[in-house]
Protein backbone atom coordinates (compact mmCIF):
# COMPACT_ATOMS: atom_id res chain seq x y z
CA UNK A 1 0.00 0.00 0.00
CA UNK A 2 1.06 3.55 -0.50
CA UNK A 3 1.87 5.79 2.43
CA UNK A 4 -1.30 7.80 1.82
CA UNK A 5 -3.46 4.68 1.68
CA UNK A 6 -1.95 3.40 4.93
CA UNK A 7 -2.62 6.73 6.66
CA UNK A 8 -6.24 6.77 5.55
CA UNK A 9 -6.68 3.14 6.60
CA UNK A 10 -5.28 3.81 10.08
CA UNK A 11 -7.44 6.92 10.59
CA UNK A 12 -10.53 5.05 9.40
CA UNK A 13 -9.77 2.19 11.77
CA UNK A 14 -9.58 4.59 14.70
CA UNK A 15 -12.85 6.28 13.73
CA UNK A 16 -14.58 2.93 13.26
CA UNK A 17 -13.37 1.93 16.71
CA UNK A 18 -14.74 5.13 18.25
CA UNK A 19 -18.13 4.50 16.66
CA UNK A 20 -18.15 0.87 17.76
CA UNK A 21 -17.16 1.79 21.32
CA UNK A 22 -19.90 4.42 21.47
CA UNK A 23 -22.53 2.03 20.16
CA UNK A 24 -21.37 -0.61 22.61
CA UNK A 25 -21.70 1.81 25.52
CA UNK A 26 -25.10 2.99 24.29
CA UNK A 27 -26.46 -0.55 24.04
CA UNK A 28 -24.66 -1.91 27.10
CA UNK A 29 -22.68 -4.36 24.96
CA UNK A 30 -19.34 -4.70 26.74
CA UNK A 31 -17.89 -6.94 24.04
CA UNK A 32 -18.56 -4.32 21.36
CA UNK A 33 -17.17 -1.59 23.60
CA UNK A 34 -13.96 -3.59 24.03
CA UNK A 35 -13.70 -4.27 20.29
CA UNK A 36 -14.08 -0.57 19.63
CA UNK A 37 -11.34 0.29 22.10
CA UNK A 38 -9.05 -2.31 20.52
CA UNK A 39 -9.69 -0.97 17.02
CA UNK A 40 -8.95 2.55 18.21
CA UNK A 41 -5.67 1.41 19.72
CA UNK A 42 -4.71 -0.40 16.50
CA UNK A 43 -5.50 2.70 14.45
CA UNK A 44 -3.50 4.94 16.76
CA UNK A 45 -0.57 2.52 16.69
CA UNK A 46 -0.66 2.51 12.90
CA UNK A 47 -0.73 6.30 12.85
CA UNK A 48 2.28 6.41 15.17
CA UNK A 49 4.11 4.10 12.78
CA UNK A 50 3.17 6.40 9.90
CA UNK A 51 4.69 9.36 11.74
CA UNK A 52 7.91 7.46 12.44
CA UNK A 53 8.11 6.48 8.79
CA UNK A 54 7.58 10.09 7.70
CA UNK A 55 10.31 11.33 10.06
CA UNK A 56 12.73 8.65 8.87
CA UNK A 57 12.09 9.72 5.28
CA UNK A 58 12.73 13.36 6.25
CA UNK A 59 16.06 12.40 7.86
CA UNK A 60 17.04 10.38 4.79
CA UNK A 61 16.22 13.33 2.54
CA UNK A 62 18.24 15.72 4.69
CA UNK A 63 21.23 13.41 4.78
CA UNK A 64 21.05 12.93 1.02
CA UNK A 65 21.04 16.70 0.62
CA UNK A 66 24.14 17.07 2.80
CA UNK A 67 26.09 14.45 0.89
CA UNK A 68 24.81 15.46 -2.52
CA UNK A 69 23.37 12.00 -3.16
CA UNK A 70 19.74 12.70 -3.88
CA UNK A 71 17.49 10.06 -5.36
CA UNK A 72 17.29 12.08 -8.59
CA UNK A 73 21.09 12.14 -8.96
CA UNK A 74 21.28 8.35 -8.60
CA UNK A 75 18.86 7.78 -11.47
Amino acid sequence: MSDFTDKVKHQAEELKGKAKEGLGKLTGNEEMTGEGQREQAEGKLGQAGDKVSDKAEDVKDRLSGLTGNSDEERR
